[in-house]
């Protein structure tokens, strides 16, 4: 898993959803640090966290995803 490409995709949903990160650290449980270092991709992004993360946000796994999904035509 590419981190700082899926931490660059959180920040963005979480800028876009209205939220801080010490207000998305405190809905998840986690510290401003531990969120910090997820979004620079400085830590590694556990499963759990993902779809916590992807809950909060009300987005799926797949929005959060940096893999271009685009249809070859």
């Amino acid at each position: 898993m590419e981190t700082d490409q899926w931490g660059r995709r959180i920040r963005a949903f979480r800028k876009l959803k209205g939220y801080t990160q010490e207000g998305l650290a405190r809905q998840l449980g986690v510290s401003i640090s531990v969120l910090g270092e997820v979004e620079r991709g400085s830590r590694p992004l556990s499963d759990e966290l993902l779809k916590e993360i992807a809950n909060i946000l009300d987005v799926s796994i797949d929005e959060l995803s940096p893999i271009d999904k685009t249809v070859e035509r």
